[in-house]
């Protein structure tokens, strides 16, 4: 192994780029993995997503209801058209991210109901 490859978190197979169309990848496991630039048009209940880099990935219409992302890249990542039902995520950077269009019933940030963060916002502005 050389030095350069010693550095290199990510010594498995590249997977870069790649496209997964109408996949059933349920309960899949991407441990220390480069996804980088991925496409993503798939089931993924319960995949776990542990060391890997998902920047500039594009999920869409997908299932991603139980799933984890553990020390995970997903910066210039988009989701669109997807199930996130019970996802958890700590532990995460999300500067600058944009949530649009989405149901948030049940969704809790720090253990506050968003519901009512978004009550408390606007009793602030009247």
């Amino acid at each position: 192994m050389t030095d350069q490859q010693g550095c290199n978190p990510f010594d498995g197979p590249q997977m870069q780029g790649v496209h997964y169309e109408r996949a059933d990848m349920s309960g899949a496991n991407f441990d220390g993995v480069h996804l980088a630039d991925a496409r993503f048009y798939a089931v993924l209940t319960k995949a776990k997503f542990i060391d890997t880099n998902l920047s500039e990935a594009d999920f869409d219409d997908v299932n991603l209801e139980g799933a984890r992302f553990n020390i995970v890249n997903l910066s210039g990542a988009t989701v669109t058209n997807a199930n996130l039902s019970r996802l958890t995520i700590s532990g995460v950077t999300l500067a600058d991210a944009e949530i649009t269009d989405a149901d948030l019933t049940g969704m809790r940030i720090n253990g506050v109901l968003v519901t009512d963060l978004f009550k408390a916002y606007d009793q602030a502005k009247s």
